[in-house]
């Protein structure tokens, strides 16, 4: 009797479903029948449709479906996906099982219109199924998707949101202002006293900025900011012309010294940081993608093999 149980229970949880995987990507191959410049390619294609039109479109490339029929697989996938706009549920699903050499369009509701089943047949029979006889994966899915979206963009769907971008704020001219002011005084104190016009041009940044700001603050008008930036700079001068004159020594004196050079340490750093940066930049590179939650499929597609 223990045996029959055992049996049975192995049996049951033979034919048990596949787990649904985790959307990833527009494109997910987990038979690496494509290459990942392909796999890039049809992924970059996809993003760019759904940016233009809003819609989404998924593919999925499996090795079998089993215990499940294609049409059961792809509609419980497109169901926990919720692939396509929440307000609109425009999504499109196209399940290949390679193994079992057969394959599916699943059509959400909101589709079924611009997709119906004759039409999700003819992208299958006439784009898909010709180019993978000759083997050719990354063109029959390229020719196919390239249908599809074809059909989805003659049925007027919304289009997709665009985030404006803020206002500038109130403050943005007189922060410009006050930048071009303060730049071009700096780089004329360079160009007159050498190094030692670095630390005049903090000096008068130093005196200047708090009278152009308050004027900025009370009046918004960028020629009255710079007034009191000119006068405040006339104070610096005035200041550092009194200080000079009490104390008998400049006070940019010592500024012009050249910089230490550097030590091994700090090279080191330096490489170390530039090679930590290249490192950072080249991981964080990659494509990410999630399901705009609105998509419910009833069953509307078809399904084909090769």
């Amino acid at each position: 009797m223990g045996l029959v149980l055992g049996a049975t229970a192995l049996l049951a949880w033979a034919q048990s479903p596949l787990e649904v995987p985790a959307l990833s990507a527009r494109v997910m191959d987990q038979t690496s029948t494509l290459t990942e410049a392909q796999r890039l390619a049809l992924d970059n294609k996809l993003a760019a449709f759904e940016t233009a039109a809003g819609s989404q479109l998924v593919v999925l490339i499996v090795p079998t479906t089993a215990p499940e029929d294609i049409a059961s697989y792809a509609n419980r996938i497109g169901n926990a996906w919720k692939i396509g706009r929440k307000d609109v549920g425009d999504g499109l699903l196209l399940v290949v099982a390679k193994n079992d050499r057969k394959l599916r369009i699943e059509v959400a509701k909101a589709l079924e219109g611009a997709v119906p089943d004759v039409a999700a047949k003819h992208v299958i029979d006439e784009a898909i199924t010709p180019r993978f006889k000759q083997g050719d994966f990354a063109g029959g899915i390229d020719a196919g998707i390239e249908r599809l979206m074809q059909l989805v963009r003659k049925e007027g769907l919304p289009a997709p949101e665009t985030t404006p971008e803020p206002p500038e704020p109130a403050w943005a001219d007189g922060v410009w202002g006050l930048g071009i002011f303060f730049g071009l005084m700096t780089a004329l104190m360079v160009m007159v006293a050498g190094p030692a016009g670095l630390l005049l041009g903090l000096l008068v940044t130093t005196f200047a900025v708090p009278p152009a700001a308050l004027a900025w603050f009370l009046t918004h008008s960028t020629p009255v900011m710079v007034i009191f930036a000119i006068f405040g700079a006339m104070g610096a001068f005035k200041w550092m012309s009194t200080w000079k004159t009490t104390t008998g020594t400049s006070a940019v004196a010592g500024a012009s010294k050249p910089p230490p050079p550097k030590t091994d340490s700090s090279t080191d750093s330096s490489s170390w940081w530039s090679s930590s940066s290249s490192s950072s930049s080249s991981s964080d590179s990659g494509s990410w993608f999630s399901s705009g939650g609105g998509g419910d499929f009833g069953g509307g597609g078809a399904s084909g093999s090769w």
